[in-house]
This record gives structure tokens, C-alpha cells and sequence, in this order.
């Protein structure tokens, strides 16, 4: 079978359980981040090397990603069932990965950091952001079409692991983080004054 079929020459796209989109749809553009992140995912876990104690969880996050995306590229309405599992624990996964991470790092997450640190740190955060383009697509998505609230909650807590995962490699390294403020609910915290407009959101 040729990986080219020509279907996709005038700029639509087939979706789970048929019928076709443009490939701008929103639908489309969500499989899309998703598969950036994925793929991303993919180069760092070549980074870390095979024998790295992050793989086994990085590669069940990798395959989640795949049944997760066509849970994604299946619209409400179709009629074909899809087999491929459906991640609905993968936010607890992730929330129990972020506890047992920091529990094991010097300090406590309560800066804002700037992106880098060492190769494997960077990634992280480009997968990160990733996921968080993915999670604004995927609420594009979800003003047009249910979507099940597990691949929003999942897609959400891996942007917060994958901040988590930089922070870890860089306290496993000793490189010092490069912090820019601290989040804005310990600055309000630890202070009397109003908020201020040009503050950022945590």
C-alpha cells in the first residue's frame, strides 16, 4: 500500500469514522498540536538515552497521545466505534508523577522560570508549550463538538508534568534555574498590595 493518496491534493482531510475537513479545521489543527508534541516527546526521549528512568512513563504518555488523538479526530455524531482506548485516568497519572518529581527537588515550584537550562530541560519546555497550543485548540474544539472532558483534563496536566520534568532535570544536573517572578497567587500571598494590571496570570 503507497503512503500517498492523492485524497488530500485540494486541501481537505478525512476524519475518524468518515467524511472530510479542510485541513485548517479546527479539529484538524488540534491533531495537529497534538501530533507536534508528540513528536517532540519523541526527540527527547532519544535525548535521554534508552536505559533513562523517565522512558517507560514518556512512552505510555506517547502512546496515550495516539488513542487520544483519534478520540480527537472522531466527531460526536459518527457512527463507527473506536476501540482505541481512552486515557481517562492520564491526569491522575500525571498528578502522581508531578507529587513523586517534587517531593525529590531542593525547592519548591514558585517561579516563573525562563525556558533552558540544558538540552533536556529545554525540550521539556517546548513540549510544554506545545501541549498548551494543543489545549487551546482542543477548547476551539470543544465550542463546536463534545469532547470528553478526560483528553481536555489529560492535555491540561501534561503541560504542568512537562514543567515539572524541566524543573526535575535540571535539580538532577545542578544547573541553577533562571527564575523571572514568582507566581502571581504567592506574590498576592505574601503581600498587601492591590493587583496590578501588567501582573501575568499564574
Amino acid at each position: 500500500m503507497k503512503i500517498y493518496t492523492k485524497t488530500g491534493d485540494v486541501g481537505t482531510t478525512g476524519l475518524f469514522g468518515g467524511g472530510r475537513v479542510p485541513k485548517d479545521d479546527v479539529r484538524i489543527e488540534c491533531l495537529g498540536a497534538l501530533d507536534e508534541a508528540n513528536s517532540t516527546l519523541g526527540l527527547l526521549r532519544v535525548k535521554l538515552g534508552a536505559a533513562h528512568a523517565w522512558q517507560p512513563n514518556l512512552h505510555q504518555i506517547q502512546k496515550d497521545l495516539m488513542d487520544l488523538m483519534s478520540h480527537v479526530a472522531r466527531p460526536s455524531d459518527s457512527k463507527i466505534i473506536n476501540r482505541n482506548p481512552l486515557p481517562a485516568d492520564g491526569a491522575a497519572v500525571c498528578e502522581a508523577w508531578i507529587d513523586e518529581l517534587e517531593s525529590q527537588m531542593k525547592s519548591p515550584s514558585d517561579y516563573f522560570l525562563l525556558p533552558g537550562g540544558n538540552e533536556v530541560s529545554a525540550l521539556c519546555h517546548v513540549v510544554r508549550t506545545q501541549m498548551r497550543r494543543a489545549e487551546r485548540r482542543l477548547v476551539s474544539l470543544m465550542a463546536t463538538d463534545a469532547v470528553d472532558p478526560a483528553i481536555a483534563a489529560y492535555v491540561n496536566r501534561l503541560s504542568d508534568l512537562f514543567f515539572t520534568l524541566a524543573r526535575a532535570e535540571m535539580d538532577q544536573a545542578g544547573v541553577a534555574e533562571e527564575k523571572w517572578q514568582l507566581f502571581l497567587y504567592k506574590r498576592f500571598r505574601n503581600s498587601t498590595d492591590s493587583p496590578h494590571p501588567d501582573q501575568p496570570a499564574a
